[in-house]
């Protein structure tokens, strides 16, 4: 069984991503969702991916981690 403290400490970084790709990366992630939106029925490999791309680094930079 976990203890509370490590439970949150474990969670930060979700809570983190969570915040920077609704806030900090909002407009990015609109982008990306509207070309999926607009390609979903046609499914091909990378055709979101210049929009993707961008989501993932606005993401890595506002969360000051470099993957």
């Amino acid at each position: 069984m976990t203890s509370p403290s490590t439970t949150t400490t474990a969670t930060k970084p979700l809570q983190r991503l969570a915040l920077h790709s609704t806030s900090t990366c909002a407009s990015q992630a609109a982008a990306y969702g509207k070309c999926i939106l607009a390609t979903y029925t046609d499914v091909k490999k990378d055709a979101c991916a210049e929009q993707f791309a961008e989501f993932g680094k606005c993401l890595r930079t506002a969360m000051k981690r470099k993957w």
